[in-house]
Protein backbone atom coordinates (compact mmCIF):
# COMPACT_ATOMS: atom_id res chain seq x y z
CA UNK A 1 0.00 0.00 0.00
CA UNK A 2 1.92 3.48 -0.48
CA UNK A 3 -0.02 4.97 2.10
CA UNK A 4 2.03 2.66 4.75
CA UNK A 5 5.69 3.80 2.40
CA UNK A 6 4.52 7.02 2.68
CA UNK A 7 4.14 6.93 6.55
CA UNK A 8 6.74 5.04 6.94
CA UNK A 9 9.29 7.32 4.80
CA UNK A 10 7.85 10.43 6.28
CA UNK A 11 8.60 8.87 9.57
CA UNK A 12 12.00 8.44 8.67
CA UNK A 13 12.88 11.44 7.18
CA UNK A 14 11.00 14.02 10.12
CA UNK A 15 11.21 11.69 13.09
CA UNK A 16 7.29 11.50 13.92
CA UNK A 17 4.04 10.47 11.39
CA UNK A 18 2.00 12.15 9.30
CA UNK A 19 -1.51 13.13 10.08
CA UNK A 20 -2.86 13.34 6.64
CA UNK A 21 -1.86 12.31 3.55
CA UNK A 22 -3.37 14.40 -0.35
CA UNK A 23 -3.92 12.53 -3.15
CA UNK A 24 -3.54 14.65 -6.69
CA UNK A 25 -4.10 12.39 -9.87
CA UNK A 26 -2.43 12.99 -12.82
CA UNK A 27 -4.04 12.92 -16.54
CA UNK A 28 -3.80 12.15 -19.87
CA UNK A 29 -5.74 14.46 -22.19
CA UNK A 30 -8.05 11.95 -25.08
CA UNK A 31 -8.05 15.49 -27.61
CA UNK A 32 -8.05 19.41 -27.55
CA UNK A 33 -3.74 19.94 -27.42
CA UNK A 34 -2.18 23.22 -26.60
CA UNK A 35 -5.75 25.22 -27.17
CA UNK A 36 -6.85 25.49 -23.26
CA UNK A 37 -4.39 28.54 -22.91
CA UNK A 38 -6.30 29.65 -26.24
CA UNK A 39 -9.73 29.81 -23.88
CA UNK A 40 -10.88 26.62 -26.30
CA UNK A 41 -12.54 23.51 -24.48
CA UNK A 42 -10.37 20.36 -23.91
CA UNK A 43 -11.37 16.30 -22.93
CA UNK A 44 -8.97 14.93 -20.38
CA UNK A 45 -9.46 12.21 -17.47
CA UNK A 46 -7.70 11.83 -14.93
CA UNK A 47 -5.75 8.77 -14.23
CA UNK A 48 -5.15 6.11 -11.86
CA UNK A 49 -0.98 7.34 -11.02
CA UNK A 50 -1.27 10.34 -8.44
CA UNK A 51 1.10 12.07 -6.64
CA UNK A 52 1.11 11.45 -2.16
CA UNK A 53 2.08 14.16 0.09
CA UNK A 54 2.54 13.10 3.49
CA UNK A 55 1.80 15.78 5.42
CA UNK A 56 2.53 17.36 9.13
CA UNK A 57 1.81 20.89 10.10
CA UNK A 58 4.29 22.53 11.61
CA UNK A 59 4.37 25.73 14.57
CA UNK A 60 6.37 28.22 12.18
CA UNK A 61 5.88 29.08 8.97
CA UNK A 62 8.48 26.50 7.51
CA UNK A 63 8.13 24.25 4.89
CA UNK A 64 10.54 21.70 4.74
CA UNK A 65 9.87 18.97 1.44
CA UNK A 66 11.85 15.46 1.02
CA UNK A 67 10.62 12.95 -2.18
CA UNK A 68 10.96 9.33 -2.31
CA UNK A 69 12.61 10.49 -6.18
CA UNK A 70 16.55 10.20 -4.92
CA UNK A 71 17.41 12.68 -7.93
CA UNK A 72 15.31 15.60 -5.94
CA UNK A 73 17.47 16.45 -3.13
CA UNK A 74 15.36 17.76 0.13
CA UNK A 75 14.41 21.82 0.19
CA UNK A 76 13.36 23.99 2.65
CA UNK A 77 11.94 27.64 2.79
CA UNK A 78 9.98 29.91 4.39
CA UNK A 79 5.94 30.36 3.37
CA UNK A 80 5.58 33.73 2.45
CA UNK A 81 2.99 35.47 -0.71
CA UNK A 82 6.54 36.65 -2.10
CA UNK A 83 9.26 33.97 -2.52
CA UNK A 84 12.50 33.99 -4.44
CA UNK A 85 12.75 31.04 -6.75
CA UNK A 86 15.91 28.45 -6.72
CA UNK A 87 17.55 27.91 -10.25
CA UNK A 88 15.58 27.54 -13.38
CA UNK A 89 14.67 24.27 -13.61
CA UNK A 90 14.77 22.65 -10.13
CA UNK A 91 12.12 20.79 -8.97
CA UNK A 92 11.73 22.84 -5.59
CA UNK A 93 10.32 25.58 -7.70
CA UNK A 94 6.80 23.22 -8.07
CA UNK A 95 6.81 23.31 -4.10
CA UNK A 96 7.35 27.16 -4.43
CA UNK A 97 4.75 27.99 -6.80
CA UNK A 98 1.79 26.15 -4.35
CA UNK A 99 3.36 27.93 -1.38
CA UNK A 100 3.32 31.17 -3.10
CA UNK A 101 -0.25 30.66 -3.59
CA UNK A 102 -1.18 29.32 -1.07
CA UNK A 103 -0.12 32.30 1.51
CA UNK A 104 -1.25 34.92 -0.97
CA UNK A 105 -4.59 32.70 -0.40
CA UNK A 106 -4.34 33.24 3.39
CA UNK A 107 -2.04 30.10 4.05
CA UNK A 108 -0.32 30.89 7.44
CA UNK A 109 1.25 27.76 8.56
CA UNK A 110 4.17 25.70 7.66
CA UNK A 111 4.53 22.24 6.74
CA UNK A 112 6.81 19.06 6.97
CA UNK A 113 6.24 17.23 3.55
CA UNK A 114 6.93 14.02 2.16
CA UNK A 115 6.26 13.31 -1.86
CA UNK A 116 6.09 10.18 -3.74
CA UNK A 117 4.37 10.03 -7.08
CA UNK A 118 3.60 7.31 -9.49
CA UNK A 119 3.07 9.76 -12.21
CA UNK A 120 6.37 9.60 -14.75
CA UNK A 121 8.00 12.73 -14.94
CA UNK A 122 8.18 15.07 -17.94
CA UNK A 123 5.59 12.55 -19.92
CA UNK A 124 2.67 14.76 -20.90
CA UNK A 125 0.94 13.13 -18.05
CA UNK A 126 0.81 16.31 -15.94
CA UNK A 127 3.18 15.14 -13.01
CA UNK A 128 3.89 18.85 -12.25
CA UNK A 129 0.55 20.15 -11.92
CA UNK A 130 -0.21 17.22 -10.20
CA UNK A 131 2.56 18.18 -7.89
CA UNK A 132 1.39 21.86 -7.59
CA UNK A 133 -2.19 20.60 -6.48
CA UNK A 134 -1.07 18.19 -3.86
CA UNK A 135 1.06 20.54 -2.64
CA UNK A 136 -1.14 23.61 -2.36
CA UNK A 137 -4.29 21.59 -0.99
CA UNK A 138 -1.94 20.54 1.52
CA UNK A 139 -0.82 23.93 2.44
CA UNK A 140 -4.58 25.30 2.75
CA UNK A 141 -5.60 22.30 4.47
CA UNK A 142 -3.08 22.63 7.23
CA UNK A 143 -4.51 26.27 7.61
CA UNK A 144 -7.42 25.06 7.41
CA UNK A 145 -8.68 27.05 3.98
CA UNK A 146 -11.34 24.93 2.43
CA UNK A 147 -11.28 26.17 -1.22
CA UNK A 148 -13.88 25.43 -3.97
CA UNK A 149 -12.78 22.87 -6.46
CA UNK A 150 -13.36 25.07 -9.53
CA UNK A 151 -11.66 27.81 -7.74
CA UNK A 152 -8.72 25.75 -6.33
CA UNK A 153 -7.99 24.80 -9.94
CA UNK A 154 -7.73 28.39 -10.78
CA UNK A 155 -5.29 29.37 -8.18
CA UNK A 156 -3.38 25.67 -8.95
CA UNK A 157 -3.27 27.34 -12.61
CA UNK A 158 -2.25 30.55 -12.08
CA UNK A 159 0.60 29.23 -9.27
CA UNK A 160 2.43 27.42 -12.00
CA UNK A 161 3.19 30.51 -13.80
CA UNK A 162 6.10 31.04 -11.20
CA UNK A 163 8.28 28.35 -12.86
CA UNK A 164 7.86 30.51 -16.53
CA UNK A 165 6.02 28.05 -17.95
CA UNK A 166 2.50 29.73 -19.15
CA UNK A 167 -0.28 27.02 -19.26
CA UNK A 168 -3.74 27.18 -19.91
CA UNK A 169 -5.44 25.23 -16.60
CA UNK A 170 -6.70 22.14 -18.35
CA UNK A 171 -4.40 20.02 -16.24
CA UNK A 172 -5.17 21.66 -12.42
CA UNK A 173 -8.94 21.44 -13.71
CA UNK A 174 -9.21 17.33 -14.35
CA UNK A 175 -6.83 17.00 -11.25
CA UNK A 176 -8.97 18.48 -8.81
CA UNK A 177 -12.58 18.23 -10.38
CA UNK A 178 -11.96 14.65 -12.17
CA UNK A 179 -14.93 11.75 -11.36
CA UNK A 180 -14.31 8.03 -11.93
CA UNK A 181 -15.53 6.63 -14.68
CA UNK A 182 -15.20 9.99 -16.53
CA UNK A 183 -13.77 12.04 -18.87
CA UNK A 184 -14.53 16.17 -18.63
CA UNK A 185 -15.15 18.42 -20.71
CA UNK A 186 -13.19 21.32 -19.51
CA UNK A 187 -14.09 25.52 -20.53
CA UNK A 188 -12.60 28.33 -19.58
CA UNK A 189 -13.07 32.19 -18.59
CA UNK A 190 -14.62 31.27 -16.59
CA UNK A 191 -13.40 27.43 -15.99
CA UNK A 192 -16.61 24.87 -16.20
CA UNK A 193 -15.95 20.94 -15.90
CA UNK A 194 -18.78 18.81 -17.46
CA UNK A 195 -17.96 15.42 -16.71
CA UNK A 196 -19.24 12.81 -19.27
CA UNK A 197 -18.94 8.80 -18.74
CA UNK A 198 -16.68 6.83 -21.11
CA UNK A 199 -18.60 3.76 -22.25
CA UNK A 200 -17.58 0.55 -20.47
CA UNK A 201 -16.00 -0.95 -23.22
CA UNK A 202 -13.74 1.36 -24.37
CA UNK A 203 -9.98 1.16 -23.47
CA UNK A 204 -7.39 3.86 -23.48
CA UNK A 205 -4.01 2.82 -23.40
CA UNK A 206 -1.15 5.17 -22.27
CA UNK A 207 2.51 4.61 -23.73
CA UNK A 208 5.65 6.67 -23.15
CA UNK A 209 7.98 7.39 -25.46
CA UNK A 210 10.86 8.15 -22.42
CA UNK A 211 11.81 11.00 -24.04
CA UNK A 212 11.11 14.21 -21.10
CA UNK A 213 10.02 17.21 -22.22
CA UNK A 214 10.46 18.91 -18.88
CA UNK A 215 8.07 22.34 -18.84
CA UNK A 216 10.40 24.00 -16.78
CA UNK A 217 13.42 23.01 -18.34
CA UNK A 218 14.21 22.18 -22.05
CA UNK A 219 11.10 22.24 -23.23
CA UNK A 220 9.91 25.62 -21.61
CA UNK A 221 10.84 28.20 -24.57
CA UNK A 222 9.50 25.50 -27.47
CA UNK A 223 6.31 25.37 -25.44
CA UNK A 224 5.55 29.10 -24.60
CA UNK A 225 6.85 30.31 -28.58
CA UNK A 226 3.81 28.09 -29.08
CA UNK A 227 1.80 30.08 -26.84
CA UNK A 228 2.96 33.13 -28.14
CA UNK A 229 2.48 32.28 -31.87
CA UNK A 230 -1.25 30.97 -31.04
CA UNK A 231 -1.69 34.57 -29.70
CA UNK A 232 -0.04 36.76 -32.13
CA UNK A 233 -1.86 34.30 -34.72
CA UNK A 234 -5.83 35.17 -33.35
CA UNK A 235 -4.69 38.99 -33.10
CA UNK A 236 -4.15 39.59 -36.46
CA UNK A 237 -6.83 37.47 -37.56
CA UNK A 238 -9.06 39.53 -35.25
CA UNK A 239 -7.87 42.84 -36.48
CA UNK A 240 -8.17 41.89 -40.04
CA UNK A 241 -12.11 41.17 -39.06
CA UNK A 242 -12.17 44.55 -37.40
CA UNK A 243 -12.78 43.15 -33.87
CA UNK A 244 -11.40 45.04 -31.07
CA UNK A 245 -8.46 44.14 -28.45
CA UNK A 246 -10.44 42.17 -25.96
CA UNK A 247 -12.90 40.81 -28.95
CA UNK A 248 -9.78 39.30 -30.76
CA UNK A 249 -9.88 35.72 -29.00
CA UNK A 250 -10.59 32.40 -30.22
CA UNK A 251 -14.38 31.57 -28.90
CA UNK A 252 -15.35 34.95 -30.78
CA UNK A 253 -14.16 34.05 -33.84
CA UNK A 254 -14.89 30.59 -33.71
CA UNK A 255 -19.04 31.74 -32.10
CA UNK A 256 -19.03 34.42 -35.62
CA UNK A 257 -17.08 32.47 -38.13
CA UNK A 258 -16.97 28.86 -39.46
CA UNK A 259 -13.07 27.60 -39.36
CA UNK A 260 -13.49 27.82 -43.84
CA UNK A 261 -14.25 31.64 -43.39
CA UNK A 262 -11.17 31.77 -40.44
CA UNK A 263 -8.73 30.07 -43.02
CA UNK A 264 -9.31 32.39 -45.86
CA UNK A 265 -9.23 35.04 -43.96
CA UNK A 266 -5.45 34.04 -41.84
CA UNK A 267 -4.08 33.41 -45.57
CA UNK A 268 -4.05 36.72 -46.25
CA UNK A 269 -2.69 38.07 -42.82
CA UNK A 270 -0.72 35.26 -41.63
CA UNK A 271 2.82 34.17 -42.67
CA UNK A 272 3.77 30.60 -42.60
CA UNK A 273 4.14 29.04 -39.31
CA UNK A 274 1.29 31.29 -38.18
CA UNK A 275 -0.92 29.94 -40.65
CA UNK A 276 -0.23 26.54 -39.55
CA UNK A 277 -0.67 27.56 -35.73
CA UNK A 278 -3.63 28.74 -36.40
CA UNK A 279 -5.07 26.31 -38.37
CA UNK A 280 -4.42 23.52 -35.70
CA UNK A 281 -5.78 25.49 -32.85
CA UNK A 282 -9.14 25.98 -35.13
CA UNK A 283 -9.45 22.39 -36.49
CA UNK A 284 -8.56 21.23 -33.17
CA UNK A 285 -11.62 23.06 -31.55
CA UNK A 286 -13.73 21.40 -33.86
CA UNK A 287 -12.04 17.91 -33.62
CA UNK A 288 -12.75 18.35 -29.63
CA UNK A 289 -15.98 19.34 -29.86
CA UNK A 290 -16.87 16.49 -32.16
CA UNK A 291 -15.61 13.91 -30.42
CA UNK A 292 -17.33 14.75 -27.05
CA UNK A 293 -20.34 13.90 -29.11
CA UNK A 294 -19.31 11.12 -29.85
CA UNK A 295 -18.03 9.67 -26.76
CA UNK A 296 -21.96 10.35 -25.56
CA UNK A 297 -23.12 9.02 -28.37
CA UNK A 298 -20.86 5.59 -28.11
CA UNK A 299 -19.32 5.74 -31.35
CA UNK A 300 -15.91 4.69 -30.69
CA UNK A 301 -14.76 4.69 -34.77
CA UNK A 302 -15.36 8.13 -34.76
CA UNK A 303 -13.77 9.22 -31.48
CA UNK A 304 -10.37 7.63 -33.18
CA UNK A 305 -11.04 8.64 -36.28
CA UNK A 306 -10.74 12.77 -34.15
CA UNK A 307 -7.86 11.36 -32.47
CA UNK A 308 -5.99 10.13 -35.61
CA UNK A 309 -6.23 13.88 -37.24
CA UNK A 310 -5.86 15.45 -33.84
CA UNK A 311 -2.06 13.71 -34.16
CA UNK A 312 -1.40 14.72 -37.51
CA UNK A 313 -2.47 18.61 -36.81
CA UNK A 314 0.21 18.20 -34.00
CA UNK A 315 2.89 16.39 -35.89
CA UNK A 316 2.44 18.63 -39.15
CA UNK A 317 0.63 22.00 -38.16
CA UNK A 318 2.08 22.51 -34.61
CA UNK A 319 5.66 20.70 -34.72
CA UNK A 320 4.94 19.01 -31.14
CA UNK A 321 5.58 15.77 -32.16
CA UNK A 322 8.57 13.35 -33.02
CA UNK A 323 10.02 10.03 -34.52
CA UNK A 324 9.50 8.00 -31.24
CA UNK A 325 5.71 9.67 -30.51
CA UNK A 326 5.37 8.96 -34.23
CA UNK A 327 6.08 5.32 -34.22
CA UNK A 328 4.49 4.48 -31.06
CA UNK A 329 1.04 5.45 -32.62
CA UNK A 330 1.46 3.67 -35.97
CA UNK A 331 2.49 1.04 -33.66
CA UNK A 332 -0.67 1.30 -32.34
CA UNK A 333 -2.79 2.04 -35.06
CA UNK A 334 -1.27 -0.96 -37.16
CA UNK A 335 -2.30 -3.74 -33.90
CA UNK A 336 -6.00 -2.16 -34.43
CA UNK A 337 -6.85 0.72 -31.84
CA UNK A 338 -9.07 2.84 -33.77
CA UNK A 339 -7.11 5.82 -32.65
CA UNK A 340 -4.30 7.26 -31.53
CA UNK A 341 -2.37 10.37 -30.61
CA UNK A 342 0.46 12.11 -29.12
CA UNK A 343 -0.96 13.39 -25.28
CA UNK A 344 0.25 16.59 -23.58
CA UNK A 345 2.49 19.47 -24.50
CA UNK A 346 4.46 17.07 -27.29
CA UNK A 347 8.42 17.22 -27.92
CA UNK A 348 8.33 13.86 -25.90
CA UNK A 349 6.16 12.09 -23.38
CA UNK A 350 3.56 10.00 -24.48
CA UNK A 351 0.57 8.50 -26.59
CA UNK A 352 -3.12 7.54 -25.98
CA UNK A 353 -4.75 5.12 -28.25
CA UNK A 354 -8.35 4.00 -28.11
CA UNK A 355 -9.25 0.24 -28.47
CA UNK A 356 -11.98 -1.99 -27.92
CA UNK A 357 -11.59 -4.91 -24.96
CA UNK A 358 -10.99 -7.26 -27.81
CA UNK A 359 -7.76 -5.25 -29.02
CA UNK A 360 -6.28 -4.25 -26.14
CA UNK A 361 -3.96 -7.14 -25.45
CA UNK A 362 -2.79 -7.12 -29.27
CA UNK A 363 -2.04 -3.04 -28.56
CA UNK A 364 0.07 -3.47 -25.63
CA UNK A 365 1.66 -6.33 -26.96
CA UNK A 366 2.17 -4.41 -30.34
CA UNK A 367 3.44 -1.61 -28.27
CA UNK A 368 5.51 -3.76 -25.72
CA UNK A 369 7.53 -5.56 -28.37
CA UNK A 370 8.17 -2.82 -31.24
CA UNK A 371 9.38 0.12 -29.16
CA UNK A 372 10.20 -1.39 -25.09
CA UNK A 373 12.08 -4.03 -25.73
CA UNK A 374 14.36 -2.23 -27.94
CA UNK A 375 15.65 0.47 -25.76
CA UNK A 376 18.89 0.46 -23.98
CA UNK A 377 18.87 -1.25 -20.80
CA UNK A 378 16.85 -3.67 -18.92
CA UNK A 379 14.75 -5.11 -21.79
CA UNK A 380 11.59 -4.12 -21.24
CA UNK A 381 12.32 -1.84 -18.74
CA UNK A 382 11.59 -2.59 -15.36
CA UNK A 383 8.76 0.15 -14.93
CA UNK A 384 7.14 -0.82 -18.08
CA UNK A 385 3.56 -0.84 -15.93
CA UNK A 386 4.12 2.98 -15.39
CA UNK A 387 4.80 3.51 -19.41
CA UNK A 388 2.67 0.71 -21.27
CA UNK A 389 -0.85 0.92 -19.32
CA UNK A 390 -4.52 0.65 -19.56
CA UNK A 391 -6.34 4.63 -18.15
CA UNK A 392 -8.55 3.47 -15.41
CA UNK A 393 -10.70 7.00 -15.75
CA UNK A 394 -10.43 7.78 -11.47
CA UNK A 395 -11.62 10.62 -8.94
CA UNK A 396 -9.71 13.84 -8.40
CA UNK A 397 -7.35 15.50 -5.78
CA UNK A 398 -8.13 14.36 -2.07
CA UNK A 399 -7.19 14.63 1.84
CA UNK A 400 -6.99 11.79 4.11
CA UNK A 401 -6.61 11.72 7.25
CA UNK A 402 -4.13 8.88 9.28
Amino acid sequence: MISDSLVQAFTEQFDCAPDRIVRAPGRVNLIGEHVDYAGLPVFPMALQYAVYVAVRPRDDRLVSVASSDPGYEPREFELDPEIEPFPDGDWGNYVKAAAVAAARYGANRGADLWIQSEVPVAAGLSSSSALVVAVLKALLDVSDIDVDPIELAAVAADAEHYVGTRGGGMDQAISVCALEQCAARIEFEPVRVTPVRIPEDWRFVVADTGVQAHKSGNAKDAYNRRRAAVEESVELVGEKLGLVDGDRTYSRLLSEHDPGELMAVAQQVLDDRLLRRFRHVVTEAGRTRRAEAAMRDADPETFGELMNGSHESLRDDFEVSGPELDRLVALARGAGALGARLTGAGMGGCIVALCKPEQQDSVLEALRDGYFVEQPGDNPPANLDQRLFVAIPSAGASVNRT
